[in-house]
């Protein structure tokens, strides 16, 4: 163990987890480095889909109508720009004009009026042996018997099956989260894929939800070793095309910045941005 990092709140949630794995670097340079990026239609377009989705439920049963949803959008929309104003350099038909369909989409997969969720936006975490993992479920059912459904928004396309896996790992990984938190093993994990109306869910098992926390846990300790290396290497893929670090990637040609003071604690606990001198703001890394 690298000198300093003996006290370490190691965490971990599905989204970084999931920027490993899609590429070291690019973990490295949101997580350590914390570069900004610029804001993206399609980001922002899911966020404003998600606040009326969640805010929508704030409505009796009888009112949640996709004409009382579509509703919400200008409002919701104005909040976001007024909370990241970079956000108002976008165009509003590719983000607040997109949002009307993908909600129109998502009243032919789910009836409001017939949902009562125990949750939305719900906190979870659980501690791992000394791995925190967490993250923010967009909504939790839960039925008169007790059986808990985890659900996810998603506001682009379904995956092809080579790579449900990788979709339904996010879910497993709350999943997990609730298990070892409260004891109780959700009954189904459920994608809602609004991009072209697919519904994608599995009923997880104890054995699946232990393999999702092996996984896990050799996948921190790869976090680990190369945070305390250093040896932040990028990994070619698909997702190279639309990503926003290209010139900062030696991949494309791009060079990475230097390694910021205290980057292996930087790396491996989100508390340490307000106590390491990196000349940047502590942001939260809890997604």
């Amino acid at each position: 163990m690298e000198p300093g990092t003996e006290d370490c709140a190691r965490a971990l949630s599905p989204s970084r987890a999931a920027d490993f794995m899609q590429c070291p670097l690019l973990y490295r340079l949101r997580v350590v480095d914390r570069l900004p990026e610029p804001p993206s239609a399609a980001a922002a377009r899911g966020s404003l889909v998600h606040a009326v989705l969640d805010r929508i439920f704030d409505r009796p049963a009888q009112e949640r109508t996709l004409e009382q949803a579509t509703a919400l959008v200008p409002a919701e929309w104005e909040r976001m720009v007024a909370q990241e104003p970079e956000l108002a350099g976008l165009a509003v038909a590719d983000t607040a004009g997109a949002a009307d369909g993908l909600l129109a989409r998502w009243f032919e997969l789910e009836d409001p009026t017939r949902l009562e969720p125990a949750e939305r936006e719900l906190y979870v975490e659980a501690d791992l042996d000394g791995l925190v993992i967490r993250g923010y479920v967009d909504r939790l059912d839960e039925a008169p018997d007790g059986a808990l459904r985890v659900v996810d928004y998603k506001t682009g396309r379904a995956p092809s099956e080579t790579f449900e896996g990788r979709a339904l790992f996010q879910l497993k990984f709350y999943a997990l989260a609730l298990w070892r938190s409260r004891g109780v093993l959700p009954r189904r994990l459920q994608l809602v894929y609004l991009g072209d109306r697919t519904v994608l869910w599995i009923d997880p098992t104890e054995a699946e939800l232990r393999a999702t926390e092996r996984k896990i846990r050799a996948l921190w300790a790869a976090i680990e070793q190369v945070a305390i290396s250093g040896d932040w290497r990028p990994r070619r893929g698909r997702a190279c095309t639309w990503c926003s670090f290209q010139e900062h990637c030696p991949a494309w040609g791009g060079t990475p910045p230097p390694l910021p003071e205290g980057a292996t604690l930087l790396a491996l606990d989100p508390r340490s941005a307000g106590r390491v001198n990196t000349g940047q703001d502590a942001r939260s890394a809890a997604g």
